[in-house]
């Protein structure tokens, strides 16, 4: 009878982010705006460079996927958070929170293959300047960019496979603004142990892989900066190199907070600020930390404005 019960659970409750009616509208016109300006900057982002030939090279092919990527995660999760505000019902049928989930972790695994990729060509072009079109070219780029889409794909698969088995009858109520994998572990009346184990296994090794090069290339950079004797080429390589460093650290901080100690008592709460994080607020810094700080970019922007006006 109780597996019977357990497998009726077809729909699951998100509770979001406050309780407090009066907070719901503000957060909804807050979320409202920086999804617009997200989508706005991204796919701005990404026309700049699929318009621009001057820019059809390996560091803004990597930049336009990793746009592609963040207008990803923010349309898997901020539409349904922002219907969530406004709605009477919460509700979430137990397929739609299983491919948001899915469609949610395509994106974030193959961020961190590209945040790895976009270090080594960094490497490539402060370490080897003169060899950087022999080392880096636009073939690796493609293969580089396939290879994380498809490391991201069969991350999501691992787990929504794994994620299939469980039954759930404990309570449909998910704490959180999203379908998160911790969130639905933790309210499953079947034993979590070897999901837990795997998401420590795959999670924790992917983040220790892309961190372990990101951490390699910045570590020669640095080396090969402080070699250089001239201020002006000091200077352009950490201006290089200082966007892509800010939003690893930002992205990279809650990820590991939360997965790869995903069996520790953390509070609901605690797990939807750092979600925040890689769901809401780096999808929306990205575009503005490399735009603002890359030259060519303002210039292809400049150019783009001229020619529709």
């Amino acid at each position: 009878m109780e597996k019977e019960n357990a497998t009726s659970l077809t729909e699951f409750v998100l509770t979001g982010l406050t309780h407090q009616p009066q907070w719901k509208i503000p957060l909804f016109l807050a979320f409202l705006v920086i999804y617009l300006i997200t989508i706005l900057g991204n796919v701005g982002l990404i026309t700049l460079i699929w318009n621009d030939p001057h820019l059809h090279i390996p560091m803004y092919l990597f930049l336009g996927s990793l746009a592609f990527v963040d207008t990803s995660i923010s349309t898997v999760v901020l539409p349904k958070m922002l219907v969530n505000f406004l709605a009477k019902s919460k509700l979430i049928s137990l397929s739609e929170c299983m491919a948001q989930f899915f469609s949610f972790n395509i994106s974030a695994t193959t961020e961190c293959f590209l945040l790895a990729a976009m270090a080594y060509d960094r490497y490539a072009a402060i370490c080897s300047p003169l060899r950087y079109p022999v080392i880096m070219t636009n073939g690796l780029c493609i293969r580089l960019l396939v290879l994380s889409f498809v490391g991201g794909l069969l991350h999501a698969i691992i787990h929504e496979g794994f994620l299939l088995r469980l039954v759930f009858c404990n309570s449909n109520i998910i704490h959180h603004f999203y379908c998160d994998i911790i969130s639905l572990l933790r309210i499953s009346c079947t034993d979590t142990s070897l999901n837990y184990l795997i998401v420590f296994i795959f999670s924790g090794s992917i983040q220790v892989f892309t961190i372990s090069i990101i951490l390699v290339s910045y570590t020669v950079i640095l080396f090969t900066i402080l070699k250089k004797k001239s201020a002006k080429g000091i200077r352009k390589a950490f201006s290089t190199c200082g966007a892509h460093l800010l939003s690893v650290s930002l992205y990279y901080g809650p990820l590991l907070f939360m997965y790869v100690h995903p069996a520790s008592s953390q509070v609901d709460d605690q797990d939807m600020i750092d979600s925040l994080f890689y769901t809401v607020i780096i999808p929306v810094l990205n575009p503005i930390i490399y735009s603002l700080r890359n030259k060519q970019v303002i210039e292809s922007l400049a150019k783009f404005l001229k020619g529709t006006v």
